[in-house]
């Protein structure tokens, strides 16, 4: 697991990188799921949830069309954690968030595999096959195959 530093001047360094980073590269190892840990420079206390949720932070006020998380619902998040037994809301949302994303590379590989066969892609496919037919077929005339010399291929039926 890559360990990140955080210095006082709430810098962060990559210690399998031997750089600084900013969030932005954070996020960017989130996208590519590879795990990390921030940790105090000092103390080594795991400061990873703190960065994770700066990252939403800066995410939800860099795009405002695509925020994620509404005034209300951030207002509601608060009211689970003042309940007297607050509910499970962490496995909730992780389980519901992991289905959501299962169901969306689900849509994304059917697509896919719709469009692969889409007529276009079809016709591009026979188009390709013909050409190494051609290719092959000529490649093995130029070589003197199949020259007339009275010889069939040997093929096994």
């Amino acid at each position: 697991m890559r360990v990140i530093r955080k210095y006082a001047n709430r810098r962060l360094y990559d210690t399998e990188q031997s750089r600084y980073v900013t969030l932005e590269d954070l996020r960017r190892l989130i996208l590519d799921e590879i795990p990390f840990r921030v940790e105090d420079a000092k103390s080594g206390e795991d400061l990873t949830r703190t960065i994770l949720l700066s990252i939403i932070i800066e995410q939800e006020q860099a795009d405002g069309e695509s925020q994620v998380f509404s005034n209300d619902l951030l207002a509601q998040f608060i009211r689970v954690y003042d309940m007297a037994q607050p509910l499970p809301l962490a496995r909730y949302l992780e389980q519901g968030t992991q289905l959501m994303l299962e169901q969306q590379k689900h849509m994304q590989d059917q697509w896919q595999q719709a469009m692969r066969h889409s007529p276009m892609e079809l016709m591009r496919e026979l188009a390709e096959e013909n050409m190494r037919f051609w290719q092959q077929t000529i490649g093995q005339a130029a070589n003197g195959k199949g020259q007339g010399d009275g010889k069939e291929d040997d093929k096994t039926s």
